[in-house]
């Protein structure tokens, strides 16, 4: 949903959104249709400062069978700390804290940079049997009347770094309408509500790099991330508050996995691999 009224960006520092978004007065201006759960679009003012973020409050949350522990707030919060953990900065800036609605995610609202018809692409489908130079292959997809073709991602570097991030964070859900390129050329991915399960739900449209030995930074940011992960540290305490126990120790596992192997993961088999719907 667009913003009725851009509100033009101050060149605010990540410690100054963090507080804004934290401490300031929110005013709920409407709601993003077609979530499956309450996702509300607002402005956010705090000292002056003003800018638009997205609320999405514990009380609008549909509960899951399958992530009875704590709530999709929550994990959307623990999310972003692991993603600056990363140095990559994938995630929006995230808080937890009360709104109009109760306790909620609040996070920076990033408005997308326009898709142009014959500009550069993240997804697409082809009738080829392999995709073009630049291009990753995912899967065959159905078309209708009984047609495929073949779903490609770009080959590039930000997209790599999130399926990183979202290996890590076992994200059960990277749809490519979670993929938002930013004006300013960054990409960050969004909705991580379904995450951080201690058994296996990597579901993502970002398998073109399976099976493929990870970039070296990737490696040195794997290692980085393990030691943030040990008992005591600052990231654990945070995540702590976020993620139950049990939660944590997969994290960990997942890091080690992923450092022992030094290889982008595969499917397990054992879960659907792609989401459904895939946008």
């Amino acid at each position: 949903m667009p913003p009725p009224e851009r509100i033009p960006p101050r060149g605010l520092t990540d410690a100054e959104r963090m507080t804004l978004l934290g401490k300031g007065e929110l005013t709920v201006l409407g709601r993003v249709r077609g979530a499956s759960n309450a996702v509300l679009y607002c402005s956010v003012a705090y000292e002056g400062e003003q800018t638009h973020c997205v609320y999405k409050p514990v009380a609008g949350e549909q509960p899951l069978w399958d992530f009875p522990d704590g709530t999709l707030a929550q994990r959307e919060v623990a999310a972003y700390e692991v993603s600056e953990a990363t140095g990559w900065g994938l995630v929006p800036p995230t808080v937890l804290r009360d709104g109009p609605y109760g306790q909620g995610m609040c996070q920076l609202w990033i408005e997308a940079a326009p898709q142009e018809e014959d500009g550069p692409r993240l997804l697409a489908l082809v009738e080829d049997e392999e995709p073009d130079e630049g291009w990753k292959a995912v899967a065959l997809a159905e078309v209708g009347e009984g047609r495929t073709a073949l779903l490609v991602h770009a080959d590039d570097p930000r997209l790599r770094r999130l399926a990183v991030l979202d290996a890590v964070i076992n994200n059960g859900d990277r749809k490519g309408g979670h993929l938002l390129p930013a004006p300013d050329g960054r990409l960050y991915g969004i909705d991580h509500g379904v995450t951080f399960n201690a058994e296996d739900k990597l579901r993502t449209l970002l398998w073109g790099w399976a099976g493929e030995p990870l970039p070296v930074e990737a490696v040195e940011v794997l290692d980085r991330l393990a030691d943030e992960l040990e008992p005591g540290a600052a990231l654990v305490t945070r995540l702590g508050e976020l993620i139950t126990a049990a939660e944590i120790e997969a994290l960990r596992a997942r890091v080690a996995g992923l450092r022992s192997t030094g290889l982008h993961r595969e499917p397990s088999g054992g879960w659907p691999a792609i989401p459904w719907p895939p946008v």
